[in-house]
């Protein structure tokens, strides 16, 4: 299980842990399916911020399937 910070490492169709904007000061993971890739720049420090199947938007934390 890698971490969501490279965006090398992240495409559409990857089942994925993502922080919610709104879960950002619990740390509540949610998972889904990578629709879009939503960060411009190669790394960022708190995970590429991605756009799930289901519509929802936030911070990749973990990659749950490789």
């Amino acid at each position: 299980m890698s971490s969501g910070k490279n965006r090398k490492d992240i495409r559409p169709g990857l089942t994925v842990s993502i922080v919610l904007k709104q879960d950002q000061r619990t740390g509540k993971l949610t998972k889904g399916i990578v629709k879009d890739i939503l960060t411009k720049s190669s790394t960022h420090p708190h995970g590429i911020k991605v756009r799930l199947e289901d519509g929802q938007v936030g911070r990749v934390k973990h990659i749950e399937s490789e």
